[in-house]
């Protein structure tokens, strides 16, 4: 099985201009946790992703003012990429050794064109192979 039978296609993105508080509601409306982040809206070739998680830890457990604050601010970089060719089983391997919840997907030209999430895992692959992640990533990371 390779990544492209179980992506999640064409995910939503912003730039590391657009204002957190629009990052936030583009999760909002498409119920996910990760936004990509990409060079322009015509040029899709990532270079950060932000989740719910980094807007916490980033912005809000900071002290910081949200609505002040860009992507760019709060991203997570570089990022983590797999193609739509890469096996199931070596994606897996990057999430578990990464401790990452979700990798980007780009396209032969390094767009962004889908997102792996372990939800996706979770839903189409073997119940060995996606509970080996949500274990993996879920081990407490070392001190």
């Amino acid at each position: 099985m390779k990544v492209k039978d179980i992506m999640t296609q064409d995910p939503i993105f912003c730039t590391p201009q657009t204002g957190l508080q629009a990052v936030a509601h583009m999760m909002c409306d498409a119920d996910c946790g990760e936004i990509p982040i990409v060079e322009s809206p015509t040029n899709p070739k990532p270079v950060g992703v932000i989740t719910d998680r980094d807007i916490t830890c980033r912005a809000v457990a900071e002290g910081k003012n949200p609505l002040q604050l860009k992507a760019q601010d709060c991203m997570s970089s570089p990022v983590i990429t797999v193609t739509p060719e890469t096996e199931l089983e070596e994606c897996c391997q990057l999430i578990e050794q990464r401790r990452i919840r979700r990798v980007l997907v780009v396209d032969e030209d390094g767009r962004c064109c889908g997102i792996v999430s372990q939800a996706d895992i979770a839903r189409r692959c073997p119940p060995n192979l996606a509970s080996e992640v949500v274990k993996e990533v879920s081990q407490p990371a070392a001190a």
